[in-house]
């Protein structure tokens, strides 16, 4: 048979999947051609909705990460205070915390081992 390639363990033939993906796409593409009708470019539908507040400008509907990330730092502040303290933003601090944590590592592989 054209395009059958056997295995061990079955078959793989790859006219079947070149068919298996052009209908899928033939029915991505239809269910995106069923999408809304109405929709009109350069109208109030460009416009971002961000929460019912109309703004005129892309400057003033930018959301920031303190907004985005509100939640989740609210959420862990127990956690994540303590972290912000001790961000320096110093490469060489960081480097220093991965050498002593893998050197704590090693030794606790080497004690068990």
């Amino acid at each position: 048979m054209l395009g059958l390639l056997e295995t061990g363990s079955g078959f793989w033939n790859a006219l079947i999947w070149v068919i298996v993906v052009l209908l899928i796409g033939a029915i991505v593409y239809y269910i995106r051609n069923k999408g809304e009708q109405g929709y009109k470019k350069n109208t109030e539908q460009d416009k971002p909705f961000i929460s019912g507040n109309p703004e005129s400008s892309k400057e003033g509907s930018h959301v920031s990460a303190s907004h985005i990330y509100w939640g989740f730092t609210e959420a862990l502040r127990g956690y994540y205070n303590p972290l912000v303290k001790m961000h320096t933003g110093n490469l060489n601090d960081y480097s220093g915390w991965i050498v002593i944590i893998m050197a704590l590592v090693l030794i606790l592989v080497g004690v068990s081992g």
